[in-house]
């Protein structure tokens, strides 16, 4: 049963159309990663989805009474804002404290509660935001670029911490990413966007579709399509940049 189904959708902001005839699906329990160009309408498309950016024709329809998480690209907190972690998950109310816990738990940061959110670093930034995004136990969890900023083995591991939340709790994905060469390790479908759908289907279809190569290039579609992370190890989060990382990440080079 689909989670959501996206219709023919176009959004335009005054004159310029920014998505046209967008449809899509998203299945329980997959991971589907929309790529494209800076300005293809992918960051629209999801804030669309969640109501906040209006539609000027097609039909967004999720499944009755579908539970979504929101993992924004980037939050800005204010220096000056005495806000804890704890206090961020309860806006804008309704979420226990043992939720809020658990939520932290899954997100790997039970030990940041009572943290002040503008003394987090960029991945224990991203872990908070993801936690706020679980508190709700959603049925489906929207992620904008959620790896924006971190290094890659940061985003090496933010990647498998998704995957993990997948497979515990059974919720579907529908992420953004601009790093193509985790796409293939991470998905199960991906969406080629630039204002509408050029392509979409498996990796390695897309990888080989001329629409992806022509804004891309096949350089990047090879990357795609060969590149796997084998995660037999372990990242920090914590540390988004400068530390001694060792991992065994196996690359298929093209011959």
């Amino acid at each position: 049963m689909s989670l959501l189904n996206v219709e023919q959708l176009s959004v335009r902001y005054g004159a310029t159309e920014v998505l046209r005839d967008v449809s899509l699906s998203v299945e329980t329990g997959e991971i589907v990663t929309i790529v494209g160009p800076n300005g293809s309408g992918k960051t629209t498309l999801l804030r669309a989805i969640v109501g906040a950016a209006p539609a000027t024709a097609g039909r967004i329809m999720p499944a009755p009474g579908l539970r979504l998480g929101y993992v924004p690209q980037r939050l800005h907190v204010d220096p000056t804002l005495p806000i804890t972690v704890r206090r961020f998950l309860s806006l804008p109310g309704g979420a226990t404290r043992s939720d809020k816990a658990a939520a932290l738990a899954r997100a790997g940061a039970p030990e940041l509660a009572k943290r002040q959110m503008s003394q987090l670093s960029g991945g224990q930034l991203q872990r908070v935001l993801l936690a706020r995004a679980l508190v709700a136990r959603p049925q489906l969890l929207l992620l904008d670029e959620p790896t924006a900023g971190l290094d890659q083995p940061g985003s090496a591991a933010f990647y498998q911490l998704i995957d993990d939340v997948r497979r515990e709790t059974g919720c579907a994905v529908l992420m953004i990413s601009h790093e193509l060469h985790v796409v293939m390790a991470a998905s199960d479908r991906v969406i080629c966007l630039n204002g509408h759908v050029c392509c979409h289907g498996t990796p390695e279809h897309v990888s080989s579709a001329p629409e992806y190569q022509a804004l891309f290039g096949t350089g990047t579609g090879g990357a795609l399509a060969l590149y796997r992370h084998d995660h037999d190890h372990t990242h920090d989060l914590d540390d988004a940049c400068g530390a001694d990382h060792r991992h065994n990440d196996q690359t298929k080079a093209a011959e």
